[in-house]
């Protein structure tokens, strides 16, 4: 499709120019502003919008107390809805925010101390890290990690769970007052406290309650069992990594005789509320013990890069019917660096070897970052999509640039070409949460600045050091 650029559509002359106006009249003169996401009902008409058949022109979205209420040709909206202004949004796409399947909001001050280690840095890196956070240093850690997420484009995280020694009520302090959407989980390998937290955010607006047992080896084999069965009961999912290391593949054999998806199987524990992360070490019939149950991983190609074993095999996963979205891990809060990676490293892996050139081509990528990651981390009915009665968390792309000049295929171009700072503004249940890449209305610059003081003295008392001489 050609969608953007000075000689398309987006042009005020020439073919098709005519059609880059909004359905009420001519094409407006300047871009987006603060103003017309703020109010408790908006009326969009972006210059494209991206639905999940695909990017359409034409179109206008109402958004009402937090939630997409109608979509529709404009001039049918419009007129529908006299009582509210259009908000033009010329040269801009309007779509769904990315969702990240797997984070560690309390690791954001080690991250850069994590390049050139042995792949199962967990121990030498995040658990003396984390454990060296109090709840000061805990909730600016998050908070910083929230901001990097949504200056990426990402409108809902979803954390793995915390060592930390504190109350995870400063995650989701810090996660609420950022503005994002939160997955939060508890760890619950001793086997208490899941109930509580589960309870504890039960109808939360932002925060969305999980449980977690990081690896199957720190807990028994009857708590796995039962924090899965609770998940069930509640809704909600259970974060554990698996498959992720050789090393780790190794102990599950060598202390259960199985395999970590295997294992978690055979308790029982292997169902829809399963969320395992990493799983770059399956075998074929650990895949096809995910596609039965109906668990979900998180595909998280950049920390394959950073420090793994392998690479998940996503498009494998998804002819095979396994339910996968793609996270972080905590590596860089970018969305549209993450979908490249994602197709990038499928490519390399696996599609070169097969010749497979498309690799699930652009549509599978923002499908699985957005949607498919919604499902993966429990949230299919409440975000992922700009869908009628789900919530208003999307982005306001810049189109009218020379990375996406001439546009053939929109999809494709915003997995290859798209960058961060085209994002003009993000928001998340309704309300802007940022304006060209820093929060309008609390104070980001001095987040930063209060992390930059705070994460030397937090790697200085975890004792983290250099295994790979610089």
């Amino acid at each position: 499709m050609g969608l953007t650029g000075a000689g398309g559509f987006l042009g005020a002359s020439g073919p098709g120019g005519g059609e880059a106006a909004a359905a009420d009249g001519s094409r407006g003169t300047t871009g987006p502003r603060p103003g017309q996401f703020r109010g408790r009902a908006q009326l969009l008409v972006p210059e494209l919008l991206l639905l999940p058949e695909g990017p359409v022109r034409n179109r206008a979205v109402l958004v009402r107390d937090g939630k997409f209420r109608a979509i529709g040709p404009a001039r049918q909206l419009i007129a529908a809805h006299r009582d509210l202004h259009p908000a033009r949004l010329d040269g801009h796409l309007l779509m769904p925010g990315f969702v990240d399947a797997h984070h560690h909001l309390t690791q954001s001050f080690g991250k850069a101390r994590s390049f050139g280690r042995p792949s199962e840095i967990f121990k030498t890196i995040w658990e003396p890290l984390e454990r060296a956070l109090d709840e000061e240093s805990a909730y600016v850690s998050a908070k910083l990690a929230a901001l990097e997420a949504l200056r990426g484009g990402f409108t809902t995280v979803a954390d793995a769970g915390t060592r930390a020694p504190v109350d995870v009520r400063v995650i989701a302090q810090a996660t609420e007052e950022a503005g994002i959407r939160c997955v939060l989980s508890k760890i619950v390998s001793s086997g208490e406290g899941g109930p509580a937290h589960l309870g504890r955010w039960d109808g939360h607006p932002l925060v969305h309650p999980s449980l977690a047992i990081a690896v199957p080896e720190d807990a028994p084999g009857a708590v796995i069992k039962r924090t899965a069965d609770l998940c069930a009961e509640a809704g909600a999912v259970l974060q554990i990594h698996v498959n992720e290391h050789l090393a780790s593949v190794e102990r599950s054999l060598k202390s259960v005789g199985r395999r970590p998806v295997e294992y978690l199987h055979h308790l029982g524990a292997l169902g829809p509320q399963t969320l395992g992360a990493h799983a770059t070490l399956l075998t074929p019939s650990e895949m096809r013990l995910l596609a039965d149950s109906g668990a979900a991983i998180s595909y998280n190609p950049v920390a394959s890069a950073w420090k793994g074993n392998g690479v998940a095999h996503a498009t494998l996963l998804a002819a095979m019917g396994v339910r996968f979205g793609m996270g972080t891990d905590g590596t860089r809060g970018d969305g549209f660096r993450l979908v490249d990676a994602g197709e990038t490293a499928q490519r390399l892996a696996y599609g070169m070897a097969s010749g497979d050139s498309s690799c699930g081509a652009g549509r599978m990528w923002l499908e699985h970052a957005t949607a498919h990651s919604a499902d993966a981390v429990g949230l299919g009915k409440v975000t992922g999509e700009i869908t009628v009665g789900k919530a208003a968390d999307f982005l306001v792309v810049h189109l009218d640039v020379p990375e996406l000049t001439p546009s053939y295929d929109l999809r494709w171009e915003l997995v290859r070409l798209a960058q961060r700072d085209q994002i003009a503004a993000v928001v998340v249940g309704g309300r802007l949460r940022l304006w060209h890449g820093w929060p309008p209305d609390w104070d980001g610059p001095a987040l930063v600045s209060r992390a930059a003081r705070l994460g030397p003295e937090v790697v200085r008392r975890a004792g983290l050091h250099r295994v790979e001489p610089a």
